[in-house]
């Protein structure tokens, strides 16, 4: 997508300043096993690549008595000034970081720079999604994308987080003290599909909204890329669920990503070949609406097969 992004950006008036990051983890990338990719963690350490961002947490009693009623722009930059400075204390201590925490802090400090953060991603076999701070959730509305996870201001390691509940813990200080600011700050993972498919067809469809995105934020000028009139559906964070599987075997995935699933229809069809084979349907008990599934089709008791909206709603 960002190859895309790069043939359409030369042709558009751009009122902003747009920075884009091809291969953001050179190490993830190269990390094969046979046909796959296998990127998500370190093969060395086991960690989460997307998991070891800082979690920023300037003192806001003092950082509002000396900075609280200056006027938006300047707090601003005095805010972020104060992230990055913790953020910079943080990787002078280079006998503390692993080779992941130095990578992700060193995105986090490209990142801290900007009002709105896109974290592009992708899954297993998956359709598209977007992560959205709660605060944020109108702005989901401005992405081509159907499904969106509403998420809390609770930190878990991710980059989009690490934006984020920094600043939506100062806007929350500031309505506390009576000064409701709309700070402008935004990040959000956008989950683009399968990892090895390339379509560049989608991945040109995909780059359009977030054009549409960033000339609703006022990035890019008269613009031909706009917010589509689309059904989006909504998921809290906490009834986001993995469906694991009930025993080992091969799995026959039936449930497609992004289709409605009733109660009852068979989410996927587990072979054993044990005692003579015998196939088993997995069922749940209510609707959900599946996002990803896992690649293989050979799993063992306790694979992650599914993730799945259990709650979703209209956005």
């Amino acid at each position: 997508m960002i190859y895309q992004l790069l043939q359409l950006l030369p042709a558009l008036e751009r009122l902003g300043d747009i920075s884009l990051v091809p291969m953001a983890n050179p190490l993830g990338l190269n990390q094969k096993s046979g046909e796959f990719t296998l990127g998500r963690f370190d093969p060395v350490t086991g960690q989460n690549w997307n998991r070891l961002y800082a979690d920023l947490r300037p003192d806001l009693d003092a950082f509002l008595a000396k900075h609280g009623q200056k006027e938006p722009d300047a707090l601003k930059a005095a805010y972020r000034q104060a992230l990055l400075t913790e953020l910079e204390q943080r990787l002078a201590e280079p006998l503390a970081l692993s080779t992941g925490r130095r990578l992700a802090m060193t995105l986090q400090r490209q990142a801290l720079q900007a009002d709105l953060v896109l974290d592009l991603h992708t899954g297993p076999v998956s359709a598209s999604h977007l992560y959205v701070p709660d605060y944020a959730r109108e702005s989901a509305r401005l992405f081509d994308i159907p499904h969106v996870l509403l998420i809390p201001n609770q930190f878990d390691g991710a980059l989009d987080e690490s934006v984020f509940c920094p600043w939506w813990r100062l806007g929350d200080a500031l309505a506390e003290r009576g000064r409701a600011l709309s700070l402008g700050v935004e990040a959000f993972t956008v989950e683009l599909g399968s990892q090895e498919d390339i379509d560049l067809a989608e991945a040109g469809r995909q780059a359009g909204s977030i054009l549409a995105y960033l000339t609703r934020k006022g990035v890019i000028g008269d613009c031909p890329y706009q917010p589509r009139d689309m059904v989006r559906h909504a998921c809290l964070l906490r009834d986001y669920q993995a469906i694991h599987s009930p025993a080992g075997g091969f799995v026959q995935y039936l449930a497609r990503p992004g289709r409605p699933l009733p109660a009852g229809e068979p989410l996927a069809r587990l072979l054993r070949l044990d005692g003579g084979g015998h196939a088993r349907d997995i069922t749940l008990e209510r609707d959900v609406l599946p996002i990803l599934h896992f690649a293989s089709a050979s799993v063992n008791q306790g694979t992650e097969l599914y993730k799945v909206f259990t709650k979703p709603f209209a956005l």
